[in-house]
């Protein structure tokens, strides 16, 4: 029951989990093991499975639990294995992110303030060379000047299982001529972000990942999602909506 769960609070012990996963993340560019967290938290590995399984709930983290080692797939806004969306600070490469709309969220972090983060990534259709430069939540430069996120899949199909699909479902595209070119070759029809739109549909999470220490669970609730993004002017025409 992905979608529409019930509202619940965290238990000290995810709070403390998800915490250390951040700072974790944002200091050497990759999630822990577990003894790692064992080591952070003070937590056994019962305690950790446990507290992992409320923050997949709550759409913090994507956790493979077919695993013997508890493989920790993505804490927003990053991702453990490779993606169309590099952060690079302080001229090297961090992490990483979770997908190209996640990307434009990274900067907010507290441990990244002040610095200058830069998206290293590439157009979905053409495969060309995109790059997002960004401080603060604030985007300073990008190349092209035509740059957009193309959604392919809708809220209402958005953490049917996980959000791994709806990750990978959010793509940077040169425009709007290449994200027509990309929806043919997926056949699949989607929406078109403008980068502005994307950072405003980011941000609410943005500025509370990290800040708020006791931030309660996400939830999906498809429609209350769709309404948000209508009001940033996106056409989601593209989704039958």
């Amino acid at each position: 029951m992905p979608q529409n769960v019930p509202e619940f609070h965290f238990s000290e012990s995810a709070l403390k989990v998800r915490q250390f996963l951040y700072e974790f993340w944002c200091a050497h560019g990759r999630g822990p093991n577990l003894r790692a967290v064992r080591e952070a938290t003070g937590l056994t590995r019962e305690e950790i499975i446990d507290a992992y399984k409320e923050l997949e709930l709550g759409i913090m983290c994507v956790v493979d639990l077919t695993t013997q080692n508890v493989n920790l797939l993505k804490v927003p806004p990053f991702s453990s294995y490779p993606t169309a969306a590099e952060v690079h600070v302080g001229g090297r490469f961090l992490a990483y992110a979770g997908c190209a709309m996640e990307s434009l969220a990274v900067s907010m972090m507290p441990p990244l303030q002040d610095q200058e983060v830069r998206i290293e990534g590439y157009c979905a259709c053409c495969l060309g060379a995109v790059r997002v430069v960004s401080q603060n939540g604030r985007i300073l430069a990008h190349e092209p000047d035509t740059l957009g996120i193309h959604v392919s899949l809708s809220p209402r199909e958005w953490n049917n299982t996980n959000i791994v699909h709806m990750c990978d479902a959010m793509n940077f595209v040169c425009g709007r001529e290449h994200a027509e070119r990309y929806e043919r070759k997926i056949c699949r029809r989607g929406v078109l972000f403008s980068l502005d739109q994307a950072l405003r549909f980011v941000t609410p999470t943005g500025r509370s990942r990290m800040w708020q220490y006791d931030r309660p669970p996400d939830y999906l609730r498809p429609q209350r999602v769709l309404d948000f993004i209508r009001s940033l002017g996106v056409d989601v025409t593209g989704w039958g909506e």
